[in-house]
């Protein structure tokens, strides 16, 4: 075998007394793809912006092709040949779509005046999006993206830099399956030109199928590598939690109760002539499918109040109620746990605490004075009940890992003990440890009678803990598969129709 094109030696990093990387190693060699694993919180993303410039290791070294180099930014890691897609989104929505993929490299003309040629942008960057079978133009606004586009986005902008090491973190987290399968044939095209790709993924199935090598992290350290012929699921759990995850998906079977919420005649901004009727029991789960675009989001945005709607009334246990805002949706006890956690779900700036006990800080005062120790009680018990790692509950949100943010969100929201509860891609970069957890809390709130809508890109997830699926496309319901009926090509048939 030929001589890594990257090494990377006893490198550990601390963040507020935290070592979240502890002397590691990891290479990776010309033509390869490395897929990159773990739990949440074990260092992957740490890893991987310290090899893309966002952080500096305090210890340890770096070398590309044999050679020492120092990564001080972004752009001398950009100026090495390194590209890396983030698990978090890094897009401006006030710019169109050209201006988002070439942000801090446009192309410019006019001599001294240095005029940004725009026409070049838009050409450029709609060659990269019929790479991924994107068909918007490159003039379009980034807010009237959805968060799959905005993702398929952040793809296309680092597949413009012409990268020779590509680190792709989480890549396929809000594509559906048709998407992530073109995305994967894109690696391999990228492999057989000789691009180096380090793929960080919790979805293990991805790796078994395009990994030439496993490399696996646990609390900041080396915990082992696969090679091509060793790349299992049962391994790569097992290396990853320290031992094997059984029973996966959490399925005894449930007897909800019918009709307990119900939506009526619903029809979003973005659908407007297309309208949405469904029920959900009480105790039950009720999974909703469709491709990216099919208008999911907006139905569970419009549910809960994020975004108004044309038509529709809703009933909780057979009575009306009003929602014109999301704190109609929170006074009725009907919660949502939004697709993109960092601009929706969190207060990035505030600490675990805070976060946690936002929605229901008048439970903790009295007389407008906030007790604060009855506030930290609630948040290290929910804390507790959901598994949060986290250094203490006064750390910032902002330092917590993807999944760690993730458990944060749905915790605070289970303090207040939800009648329905919606969930928009309820386990994006959550790892399977942390997966677990959340299907098994998702089945102990419907045997404690909430009614559950989750929204999931993850056929394996909808087939593992739905009650029934409902199926959409284009703005309206095709169908509904109860439990026995469900497969991914029962899904697909109806996603597509």
């Amino acid at each position: 075998m030929s001589a890594p094109i990257l090494q990377m030696e006893h490198v550990t990093k601390h963040f507020e007394g935290v070592t979240a990387l502890r002397s590691v190693n990891f290479e990776v060699f010309p033509g390869e793809i490395v897929a990159l694993i773990g739990e949440n919180g074990a260092g992957k993303s740490t890893l991987m912006k310290i090899l893309g410039g966002v952080h500096q290791p305090d210890e340890g070294a770096i070398y590309l092709e044999g050679k020492p180099v120092v990564l001080r930014s972004v752009s001398e890691s950009i100026a090495h040949g390194i590209g890396l897609i983030h698990q978090e989104l890094n897009l401006l929505d006030n710019l169109d779509v050209a201006g988002n993929v070439f942000l801090g490299r446009e192309p410019v003309w006019g001599g001294p005046l240095r005029l940004f040629n725009r026409a070049k942008m838009r050409m450029d960057t709609e060659v990269h999006l019929r790479l991924l079978g994107l068909a918007i133009s490159g003039r379009t606004s980034m807010a009237t993206l959805s968060l799959a586009q905005q993702q398929m986005i952040e793809i296309a902008k680092a597949l413009s830099l012409q990268a020779r090491i590509l680190i792709m973190d989480e890549p396929t987290s809000s594509l559906t399956v048709s998407e992530t399968a073109r995305l994967l044939e894109i690696v391999r095209q990228l492999k057989s030109q000789g691009v180096s790709i380090v793929y960080v993924s919790h979805r293990l199935s991805e790796i078994q199928e395009i990994a030439d090598r496993v490399v696996v992290l646990r609390d900041g350290a080396n915990a082992g590598g696969l090679q091509k012929a060793e790349i299992t699921r049962q391994r790569m759990v097992r290396m990853m939690i320290g031992r094997a995850l059984e029973d996966f998906y959490v399925h005894p079977g449930a007897a909800p109760s019918p009709g307990y919420f119900e939506v009526r005649g619903l029809r979003t901004r973005r659908f407007p002539k297309r309208e949405v009727s469904f029920s959900v029991g009480r105790g039950e789960i009720l999974g909703l499918a469709g491709l990216v675009g099919a208008g999911r989001t907006e139905v569970a945005q419009a549910i809960c109040g994020m975004e108004a709607r044309f038509a529709g009334n809703f009933l909780l246990e057979q009575k009306p109620v009003q929602i014109q805002s999301p704190r109609d949706a929170v006074a009725h006890g009907i919660y949502l746990v939004p697709d993109d956690r960092r601009r929706f779900g969190l207060v990035g700036e505030m600490n675990v605490c805070e976060n946690l006990t936002l929605p229901g800080l008048r439970q903790f005062a009295w007389r407008g004075i906030l007790d604060r120790g009855a506030e930290r009680k609630a948040a290290g018990e929910i804390s507790r009940r959901l598994n949060v790692k986290s250094p203490s509950l006064d750390t910032r949100v902002n330092n917590l890992s993807g999944g760690n943010q993730q458990k944060v969100v749905l915790a605070k929201w289970l303090a207040l003990h939800p009648r329905v509860l919606i969930l928009d891609e309820p386990t994006r970069g959550i790892d399977v440890g942390a997966k677990a957890e959340i299907y098994e809390l998702l089945r102990d709130l419907a045997r404690a009678g909430v009614a559950i809508v989750a929204v999931s890109s993850d056929m394996e997830e909808l087939l593992g803990i739905s009650d029934r699926v409902a199926v959409m496309h284009e703005g309206a319901l095709t169908g509904f598969l109860e439990r026995a009926q469900l497969s991914e090509e029962a899904i697909m048939r109806l996603a597509v129709s």
